[in-house]
């Protein structure tokens, strides 16, 4: 497996100003899927700038288990030869995705209309997710599922011999479910129809798109309506993947909160999908600013700077952009400990079932630390304390979760005393340089407790 067994503790004290260039690696959700793509085309696909954290890794090997020739150039540089759409093979061992709740649903979905069978597992963390989220819209393909309790890992999925195109609308804001609805309608004839009451990230339509699939997006009354015709033939190409905006948000929220620090963050995806935490930054009053502007392989990006905020505001966060930072509440709350009153963040349920509940974890070890967390089961609230009055001091559980130790180690960072999680281990699966990056930019973190 490639989750870890032994805890890895880390602890981040308070340092000096943080400056420099944070070069962080290539876009999470766009690796995963340009692997996926590329095992579904003909032909060889390359990608440039793969992020090599475990999750993906994970994904490459899966795809290996399906037939596809995965093959690491070195320096980010993968090939992607496929089998085509419909040619995946059935796999003689059991797929082990680790801590990936996006891989492993979009893997789901990319075979669920293959006439194979697949037997899926993780870590603890990613056994302990609902699977059904995914595994009830495939079933209207044909597809059958068999798990455990709650429709949780292990899992065996049995795909469609004959599947049926389905038309679904997504219950809750999720681009996985969507996106593997989508993966799913690539081997179904006829039209497949997803219908999204609020706009997720919006990678997979993108990318189908650029890979030679039919799809079309309306904006309707009933929502955001995705039209996929199935069967295409899926053309190899080229990769170049953004730098992740998520992995972004751990430097650029340190640098606002830490005294004289400025960093230049470049190359990041500012997908407008993706961009809600640096939207709301910068209405909390960050001095958070896009430089180079531009579009790269049909994404907008730009270069971030942010420098020392010490005034920031805590403000109300629409419900509406949570899809747009669901990922990035967690250092968020961080940065709110350090802004003035309170930061009220609605509509965010989909925290609770992430690898962690990312909520109650990060309420737990915020209050540990001193700072005043309210929450429900749809909300959250911290209320900030200001620049340089968080007392800091305890150690959290990260919850097997890379998003929380991480936001719990940019805490430290600003903090009157050192703050330390249980387990660091679980950051490679998302940053694997993290550590060295931030230290390269001045922070101190070390492995070890307090």
């Amino acid at each position: 497996m490639s989750s870890h067994a032994t805890p890895i503790p880390m602890t981040s004290s308070a340092c000096g100003p943080l400056t420099g260039v944070a070069q962080v690696p290539g876009d999470k959700s766009i690796s995963h899927r340009s692997l996926i793509l590329g095992a579904m085309c003909v032909g060889e696909t390359t990608i440039s700038g793969l992020l090599e954290g475990d999750d993906v890794l994970d994904t490459a090997r899966a795809m290996r288990a399906f037939g596809a020739e995965v093959t690491d150039l070195g320096g980010g540089n993968w090939s992607v030869y496929g089998v085509g759409v419909g040619g995946f093979a059935e796999p003689e061992g059991v797929i082990d995705c680790g801590n990936s709740g996006t891989g492993v649903r979009l893997i789901m979905g990319a075979m669920a209309t293959s006439p194979i069978t697949a037997t899926f597992t993780g870590d603890a963390s990613l056994n302990g997710r609902p699977m059904a989220r995914v595994t009830d819209p495939l079933a209207l393909f044909g597809t059958q599922s068999v798990g455990r309790k709650g429709g949780r890992l292990p899992m065996t999925i049995v795909g469609a011999a004959d599947p049926v195109p389905v038309r679904y609308v997504v219950p809750v804001p999720s681009a996985q479910v969507k996106s593997a609805v989508l993966l799913a309608g690539l081997n179904a004839p006829g039209q497949t129809v997803v219908i999204e009451a609020e706009a997720t990230r919006d990678h997979t339509e993108r990318m189908l798109a650029g890979f030679g699939a039919e799809i079309t997006v309306e904006h309707t009354d009933e929502g955001r309506v995705i039209t996929l015709t199935g069967q295409p033939e899926l053309r190899a190409q080229h990769v170049d993947v953004p730098r992740d905006p998520s992995s972004a948000a751990f430097p650029v929220c340190a640098a606002l909160i830490v005294p004289g620090s400025d960093v230049l963050v470049p190359g990041i995806g500012l997908n407008p999908t993706r961009a809600g935490l640096f939207t709301t930054l910068r209405e909390m009053g960050a001095d958070l600013t896009y430089e180079n502007e531009r579009t790269e392989g049909g994404e907008p990006v730009a270069d971030l700077r942010a420098r020392f905020s010490p005034d920031m505001k805590g403000i109300e966060v629409p419900p509406a952009r949570a899809a747009s930072m669901i990922d990035e509440y967690p250092v968020l709350s961080v940065v709110a400990c350090f802004a003035q009153g309170q930061t009220m963040m609605r509509g965010v349920k989909e925290l609770r079932v992430k690898e962690s509940d990312r909520i109650d974890a990060m309420a737990k070890g915020l209050r540990a630390n001193g700072v005043e967390v309210d929450e429900g089961p749809d909300w959250w609230a911290v209320t900030g304390l200001g620049h340089g009055k968080v007392p800091g001091g305890a150690t959290c559980a990260s919850q097997l979760d890379h998003r929380i130790a991480m936001s719990f180690m940019i805490l430290g960072m600003a903090a009157k005393a050192p703050v330390s999680v249980d387990d660091g281990a679980p950051v490679t699966t998302s940053f694997p340089i993290f550590e060295p990056l931030m230290a390269q930019l001045g922070a101190n973190v070390t492995k070890g407790a307090v």
